[in-house]
């Protein structure tokens, strides 16, 4: 019995084994099956085509728009301030926030009573500066005919003292009568001289009563001023904001009581960068005056206005970068000062540049076209500028090519396509064909007897080409056509 079980136990080993072996070798030769099929010539599948949207490159003139983002402010702004101090006693009812004042319009009143007591002394005080003047005028008029007087008096001792030295001569007057009459002769000049001096202090009295009036004058019409400046007037029409006064109050001199802005004359400032700034300046450095464009969206609804650009900022301040470039407005219906818009300034015409979706270039300002045998290539392009979702562009070879209008990671250079064209490129093909141009009579027998000349030709194709063009204008298409080569095809495009 152990006999038997041992050959049992040996007989289930070599059928494991065989077994073994067996799936084995089943491996072995899958492997090499396997082995031999990778080096045989599969059977090619057939090439993938994409359906891509293209949109055919045509050149043209573009005056490009900048759009940049800027604050509304007035060019007439006003402090109203207190030129006195003292009770404000009245305010005006258009006193108040946003109110609308007119020029001279008189907006509050303080207490004038100490203007008005220090205006009424100084008027006194001119009143004594008159009575002055004319006090010096009558002194020094009275001093010239005591000068007079004196004057005479002298000439008279002179003649009498001349009467007695010529006595003296003939010996019928005495040498004592000499010397009285030379006496008297120079008390009579002593006294002339007394008269020239009372004169000049007259005459001196009288200029120090002239400056007085002149001062006395000048502190009337401050004292005046003083007065006035307790009517406190808005210097333009405007409206008023930052109202900081009530009646009652007591303000202080040169307290500020609000601002006046002038509304119709409203400008807005932003601020751009160095590269944009030479887009808006001339070749000699100035800023061109182009037109700009402004706008405020208010819960949907825009607020528009027109302007031009007027001036730029003479510096750059601490901390800023660029340019700050002001443009005064032509309306401003709505807008105010402190507005936060969009501005819109037209920059210098662009000539032959290609408008296209920014869709249709990379990062390496590369776009994809659609080249021979509908294969895709690489095209090389200059950034000149965007405009919202669209890129203005020039590229050698550009013009006339048919662009891929979004881009995707399938496609690439060799890819093969089926172009779709955009609608707007659909319907321009569709104007270009129904525009009719005029032929020569020249042109006309040309293309007439290349027409009869081709007999591959359909007879009613032929037919329908020839009646065209014998009329006196002729489709664009179907000379575009004829003058590339094309034959095939018929009726009016």
């Amino acid at each position: 019995m152990r006999f038997l079980a041992r050959n049992y136990v040996g007989l289930v080993l070599l059928g494991i084994t065989l077994g073994l072996l067996f799936a084995a070798g089943l491996l072995l030769v899958s492997a090499l099956r396997d082995d031999d099929d990778g080096f045989r010539p599969r059977r090619s599948s057939s090439e993938e085509v994409f359906t891509v949207n293209v949109l055919r490159a045509l050149p043209e003139d573009i005056i490009p728009v900048m759009t940049v983002f800027g604050q509304v402010q007035s060019q007439r702004t006003l402090e109203i301030r207190a030129a006195v101090g003292g009770t404000i006693i009245e305010l005006s009812p258009d006193f108040v926030e946003g109110g609308s004042v007119s020029e001279g319009q008189v907006l509050a009143r303080i207490d004038p009573s100490e203007s008005q007591a220090a205006l009424d002394r100084a008027k006194a005080d001119l009143l004594d500066a008159h009575a002055e003047v004319r006090d010096s005028a009558r002194a020094l008029a009275i001093g010239r005919d005591e000068l007079l007087a004196a004057q005479d008096q002298a000439s008279l001792r002179q003649t009498a003292l001349e009467r007695q030295q010529d006595l003296l001569l003939r010996r019928a007057g005495t040498q004592t009568a000499v010397e009285q009459a030379e006496i008297a002769v120079s008390s009579a000049r002593a006294a002339v001289l007394a008269k020239r001096q009372a004169v000049a202090q007259a005459e001196a009295r009288g200029d120090q009563a002239e400056t007085r009036l002149a001062r006395q004058n000048i502190a009337v019409s401050e004292a005046q001023r003083r007065l006035d400046n307790t009517q406190i007037r808005a210097g333009f029409d405007g409206t008023l904001t930052a109202v900081n006064v009530v009646e009652g109050r007591l303000v202080s001199i040169n307290e500020q009581l609000a601002q006046l802005i002038d509304g119709n004359a409203l400008e807005v400032t932003f601020r751009v960068s160095t590269a944009q700034f030479s887009r808006l300046i001339d070749q000699q450095g100035v800023l061109r005056p182009a037109r700009a464009e402004i706008s405020l969206d208010v819960f949907g609804t825009n607020l528009e206005a027109t302007g031009s650009l007027s001036r730029v900022s003479a510096s750059v301040g601490a901390g800023e970068t660029g340019r700050e470039i002001f443009a005064q407005l032509d309306s401003a219906a709505g807008l105010k000062p402190g507005d936060f818009v969009t501005v819109s300034v037209e920059e210098a015409l662009l000539r032959g540049v290609v408008r296209l979706p920014s869709s249709a270039m990379d990062a390496a300002q590369e776009i994809l076209v659609v080249g021979e045998d509908s294969r895709l290539e690489i095209l090389k392009v200059d950034l000149l500028r965007r405009q919202g979702d669209d890129i203005l562009v020039r590229g050698e070879g550009l013009a006339g090519r048919q662009v891929v209008v979004e881009r995707s990671p399938a496609y690439g250079k060799g890819v093969r396509v089926d172009p779709v064209v955009r609608q707007e490129e659909s319907v321009a093909t569709l104007l270009e064909a129904l525009e009719m141009v005029p032929l020569t009579e020249q042109e006309r027998a040309d293309f007439i007897a290349r027409v009869e000349a081709n007999t591959r030709m359909p007879a009613r194709v032929q037919a329908d080409m020839l009646r065209q063009l014998r009329e006196p204008e002729v489709s664009k298409a179907l000379i575009d056509r004829l003058r590339s080569g094309q034959r095939g095809g018929g009726g009016r495009p």
